[in-house]
């Protein structure tokens, strides 16, 4: 059998944890599904996958031999495009990731003008506040908020962002403004959970002091949060980039910027390989190119 076809089959299993979607998906039959997967197994003497009559997970072998059928078939895709020219001109689908509100108010844009100079270019933007597995989910570019763990990706950092408390004129004329970390407990607390626990909010460098507060609200978006803070609720800790309009535009105010822990790191990152395609190497510059344009990732 085709072995690199056998392994393209076992992916897509191995994704959708099922012989029979992945049959569906691929336009085969169900049985040569089950003789593709068969025949991996038998060439590398190893079982792949458990199977019951309701679900179909990897073995921890098969986990590590579909990330290197997945990083085989990478390569051999790379070859193929270095060898056919594509990897002159930017084109075919590209795929990003970020943060929900700093890709629409700062990778958007630099999407759609990217999209706008490569018309071969199709984008593709997933915005999760959560990290993804850039390999595993197929993405070309992502922009991370935060200290890195170490991987093999490659990373630029493109800027810096600062956790501040904001709220706004109108709560600060009625309540007045804390001057300590310590203060804020007699303030209204607006926290960005899933959860209706205390939370404690850390300050200083390396965040070694910590407050702990009894939020009066818990919003599980950033948005919401920030919109109750806007009519005069409450205080809330955000990144700064997420009220860097309303604050230019005197609607919120930031207090306690003197006891701020230190700044979170942007970076741009993508696998690494041997061959870069295009797209993303031209997507990469000018992402960082426009981030570090931008004053308001900056840190201060």
């Amino acid at each position: 059998m085709d072995r690199l076809q056998c392994m393209r089959v076992l992916i897509k299993v191995a994704e959708l944890e099922s012989f029979a979607e992945a049959a569906r998906q691929l336009h085969m039959s169900p049985p040569s599904v089950t003789r593709a997967v068969a025949f991996l197994e038998t060439a590398v003497g190893a079982r792949l996958f458990v199977r019951s009559t309701r679900s179909t997970k990897l073995t921890g072998p098969g986990r590590l031999y579909v990330e290197d059928c997945r990083r085989i078939l990478a390569e051999i895709e790379e070859a193929d495009a270095a060898a056919s020219g594509s990897h002159a001109t930017p084109s075919g689908i590209l795929t990003v990731t970020a943060p929900v509100l700093f890709g629409q108010y700062h990778v958007m844009p630099i999407v759609t003008d990217f999209l706008g100079q490569h018309q071969s270019v199709v984008g593709q933007v997933l915005l999760f506040d959560r990290i993804v597995n850039l390999i595993e989910e197929g993405i070309d570019v992502a922009v991370r908020i935060g200290h890195l763990p170490h991987s093999s990706y490659n990373a630029i950092k493109v800027g810096a962002v600062r956790q501040v408390i904001c709220g706004a004129p109108s709560y600060f004329a009625s309540h007045g403004i804390p001057k300590t970390p310590g203060d804020l407990a007699n303030h209204t607390i607006i926290a960005t959970t899933n959860s209706s626990a205390p939370v404690d909010w850390r300050f200083g460098q390396g965040g070694k002091s910590a407050v702990g507060l009894h939020p009066r609200l818990h919003c599980n978006t950033v948005d919401a949060s920030i919109s109750a803070a806007l009519n005069g609720w409450g205080l809330t800790r955000v990144l700064s980039y997420q009220i860097a309009k309303p604050v230019a535009d005197s609607l919120l105010m930031t207090v306690l910027d003197e006891f701020e822990d230190e700044t979170l790191p942007i970076h741009v990152i993508h696998p690494e390989g041997r061959r870069v395609s295009a797209k993303t190497r031209a997507f990469v510059d000018f992402a960082v190119e426009a981030l570090r344009s931008n004053s308001a990732l900056h840190g201060r």
